[in-house]
């Protein structure tokens, strides 16, 4: 059997650009959709499925080496454990993973994408720390922000403000400002 796994980091991304890129020719697929790729691929719910499913002479398809697994350590002991398995592992631009050098390859490529990882934990929080300066010293990030979260959707005061003079429900103050329910009550709890 072919075999498709995809994931992605948080849940206001798609697999879609991932299925597109590996095609439709599967008989299964699974996914893990919202889950970080800090966490183990066996830990992972769609990849916990794909290990028990999965058998003898079955391909895994995959669109990148970080899709299966936290780190370096955790894709080789993955790929090996598919492996022994007599599973195939088949990474879109790579192909297929095999003994000898194809781990060779693979434990190079996991590397370079465990460095990766680090240089953009590295880069967000150096810009974190510039914002986080910059609104100590002027009130504002080095990009213009009165905060470091994303902008509000309205200015608090003034949708409780609105609702108390108004005297409007919290679902009539949420349609007219178009902002959620949650958000009207937080706005008029942190207003009291």
């Amino acid at each position: 059997m072919r075999i498709a796994y995809y994931r992605v980091s948080t849940g206001d991304q798609s697999i879609e650009a991932q299925r597109h890129a590996l095609g439709t020719d599967f008989d299964k697929e699974f996914t893990d959709e919202g889950v970080s790729g800090g966490i183990m691929a066996a830990d992972r719910p769609g990849f916990a499925k794909l290990l028990e499913q999965v058998r003898k002479g079955d391909t895994v398809c995959v669109y990148a080496v970080d899709r299966l697994g936290r780190d370096a350590l955790d894709v080789q002991s993955t790929v090996r454990r598919l492996i022994d398995r007599g599973v195939t592992v088949d990474i879109h631009g790579l192909g297929q993973i095999g003994r000898g050098v194809g781990e060779i390859i693979l434990a190079v490529l996991a590397q370079v994408a465990d460095m990766e990882r680090q240089k953009i934990r590295e880069r967000t929080e150096g810009g974190r720390a510039t914002a986080r300066a910059a609104l100590q010293a002027t009130g504002k990030t080095h990009r213009g922000k009165d905060s470091l979260g994303r902008p509000k959707a309205q200015d608090g005061a003034a949708v409780a403000a609105w609702r108390d003079q108004n005297k409007a429900s919290i679902r009539r103050t949420a349609q007219q400002f178009g902002v959620s329910e949650a958000t009207v009550k937080r706005y008029c709890a942190a207003a009291s």
